[in-house]
């Protein structure tokens, strides 16, 4: 290793965000107190964005972009940067940063070849159709989102082993060192992690009788500025950094994780963490108003479902109408109703399941989604079903996400995610990790709703070694052969749409990549039919406007933490940070 560059990323890891120094010395001000701005509650999404020449990273958390881009400026290129940032936010970032989820990678290199790496859990063998019913065929309450049995085959850090061979430049060893060091010497909470971890301290005394993970001494709160030190998480880390896969997947943290499961009665044993595997994938490629999108393919469903409201969208003058105006709203509204109808239909993992790509994207298919469609009333969710007609087309939730670009002009968009917040709330005994409540991603029954309200059927049924389905949508946005923007977001089903809003606000609204970001957001996904918005979404009128056309509404607090990093008319890098959480950019 380097020991030039481990000096470095360890005094910024050890001077900034740990109990001491250097020198072993208190500091003298801790970032994350509670009067500081980065860990405030945003008010009215405001946020100003962050430029550089070279190099951006934009991530849920400072010390996560910290380390990116203390990896960069070590003569990392974006691959080595994001395992780095992967692993540093399983430290930093618990409610949804992980060694034990998964999740998916669009990437873009200088030369503009595209690639995918899809790291999506996969159910145990041991897991069957019917698993989480009762004898009568009814949903058991609570056992695919809390404790043993939710969890799927972890996937993350085969896919950053994979990454790294197939495209990393500095040693392995350099990129998992930064974790292990926060892990060790603590990292400071934020007032949205110490609030998270007050949140979950109940769940987490049921699943984990006897340990004390995440848990403050004499159960007292957690509040902003307390100290967090992970010692056995670093040293699962450790054995990352000196086996790589076997680290994890074989030797101690697997029987580790297989003695976890055994003792809660999950399914997944050593022949599930043999089996699996990472898979890099053809990236899915769409165009609107001039710019290619490369979004991601299945078990994705958000790739599939961005284009195709971007191709039904892409004929309306949205421009014209503006931003979260009446009829720019309603139109989306219906689009995405009619989008996410299909979503429950046919979308599931392309290796156990015949997905109608060609027709989903099929333009003629898509103009007769919307031949029901008026501008002057809401369709009823009960009136729309999915396309059913599509194979005749066409034969010619709680995530994160963090965007990288390098000095090189190579891109990283990943999204990576436990599921719900602080996923099944199961911590590893002994590996110090939590492991994530991914089976609720399935369809555990056809036609009843998984924890974000989804619903599907038998193209996302359970089925052992198969992958669940996501709304996970990381995405590049080529302009003329060049890279124009990337971005992506956690929010579980309202992600795509997230996604969606970031693109039609730099393209239709020609806003900036921050001003993208702080606009506020709404969704709709069929079923439940109810339109959910940030509060301050529409004005008065418009809402009006849309109730008597029919539309209902939800406010759900916040929706989504887009990450964008947009490449400006002189080359410059703008990486915007969503204000909703304690999200930052860093560039140079």
């Amino acid at each position: 290793m380097n020991t030039i560059f481990r000096a470095s990323v360890s005094f910024l890891i050890l001077g900034a965000v740990t109990a001491t120094t250097l020198s072993g010395q208190q500091p003298e001000r801790n970032p994350f107190s509670q009067n500081s701005a980065v860990s405030q509650a945003p008010q009215g999404y405001t946020k100003e964005g962050v430029f550089g020449h070279k190099a951006m990273v934009v991530s849920a958390h400072p010390l996560a972009s910290q380390v990116g881009a203390e990896i960069l400026r070590h003569g990392g290129n974006a691959f080595d940067a994001t395992v780095a940032v992967q692993l540093t936010l399983a430290v930093v970032f618990p409610v949804a940063g992980n060694i034990s989820g998964g999740g998916f990678i669009v990437a873009r290199m200088a030369n503009g070849k595209t690639v995918t790496l899809d790291f999506r859990e996969a159910a145990p063998m041991l897991a069957s159709r019917d698993m989480f019913l009762d004898s009568a065929g009814n949903v058991i309450p609570r056992l695919s989102t809390f404790g043993h049995k939710a969890s799927g085959v972890p996937g993350t850090v085969d896919a950053m082993v994979k990454l790294h061979k197939q495209y990393g430049k500095l040693p392995w060893k350099a990129l998992v060192q930064p974790a292990i060091d926060i892990a060790r010497n603590g990292v400071f909470l934020t007032v949205r992690e110490a609030e998270g971890l007050n949140e979950v301290r109940e769940s987490l005394e049921y699943y984990n009788p006897g340990k004390t993970y995440f848990l403050k001494p004499n159960k007292s709160p957690w509040k902003a500025g307390d100290k967090l030190v992970q010692e056995d998480l670093a040293s699962t880390l450790e054995r990352i950094r000196d086996k790589g896969r076997d680290g994890f997947y074989k030797g101690k943290t697997a029987e580790l994780l297989v003695a976890e499961m055994k003792r809660g009665g999950g399914f997944i044993t050593q022949k599930d963490l043999d089996a699996y595997s990472a898979k890099w994938r053809t990236p899915l490629r769409g165009s609107y108003r001039g710019h290619t999108i490369i979004t991601m393919p299945p078990p994705s469903a958000g790739g599939v479902g961005l284009l195709q409201m971007l191709t039904i969208l892409e004929a309306q003058p949205l421009k014209e109408w503006g931003v979260n105006s009446e009829k720019t709203a309603h139109c989306m509204i219906e689009v995405e109703r009619r989008v996410y109808a299909d979503r429950s239909e046919y979308l599931g993992d392309p290796d156990f399941y015949n997905v109608p790509m060609k027709g989903l994207l099929d333009q003629q298919y898509l103009r007769s989604r919307m031949s029901n469609y008026s501008p002057d009333k809401a369709t009823p969710s009960t009136e729309i079903t999915y396309g059913k007609d599509v194979r005749s087309f066409g034969s010619n939730d709680q995530t994160t996400h963090f965007s990288i670009v390098d000095p090189e002009g190579n891109a990283v968009a990943l999204t990576t995610t436990l599921n719900g917040g602080y996923g099944s709330k199961v911590v590893v005994d002994g590996g110090g990790f939590f492991m994530n409540n991914e089976m609720d991603d399935f369809s555990v029954k056809p036609g009843a709703p998984n924890m974000f309200g989804a619903i599907g059927g038998e193209a996302n049924a359970i089925q052992a070694r198969k992958r669940m389905l996501s709304s996970m949508t990381p995405t590049i946005v080529e302009k003329d052969g060049k890279l124009s923007f990337l971005l992506g977001t956690p929010g579980g089903t309202t992600i795509t749409t997230s996604v969606l809003q970031g693109i039609i606000n730099i393209i239709d609204h020609s806003m900036t990549a921050q001003q993208a970001v702080n606009t506020k957001r709404f969704h709709h996904q069929y079923v439940p039919d109810i339109v959910r918005v940030e509060h301050g979404t529409f004005t008065t009128e418009v809402e009006t406007a849309l109730q008597q056309k029919g539309h209902t509404f939800r406010n759900i607090g916040t929706i989504g933490k887009l990450d964008v990093i947009l490449r400006r008319a002189d080359g410059s890098l703008e990486g915007a940070a969503d204000p909703r959480g304690d999200d930052m950019a860093i560039g140079f």
